[in-house]
């Protein structure tokens, strides 16, 4: 018994300790592996997304200059009218002072 603790007992200790080192090790190098391939795709979509901020920018551009041009046009009817509404208003004034 006191063979089985003092020699066997270690010795199946540091065995099982060297097998889960070295499965460790195994499962570190293929995370490494899966890393870098992650990495890979990572960089090759920054690079495909980056091909499209010209386009985007274009797009920015453009849709800015339709909104202003609509602004303006907009602005210009709405004076329009008020200043239609403001005559039409001022004379209805004029008439409620005669009478």
């Amino acid at each position: 018994m006191e063979f089985l603790v003092n020699v066997f007992l270690p010795v199946i200790l540091y065995v099982v300790a060297i097998i889960l080192l070295i499965v460790l090790i195994i499962l570190c190098i293929r995370m490494i592996k899966i890393l870098n391939k992650i990495d890979n795709v990572v960089d090759n979509i920054n690079d495909k997304v980056n091909t499209f901020n010209g386009a985007l920018e274009v797009l920015k551009t453009v849709s800015d200059g339709v909104a202003s041009i609509g602004d303006s046009v907009i602005v210009s009817i709405s004076s329009a009218v008020a200043k239609l509404f403001g005559k039409f208003k001022g004379n209805y004034k004029e008439d409620e002072d005669y009478e």
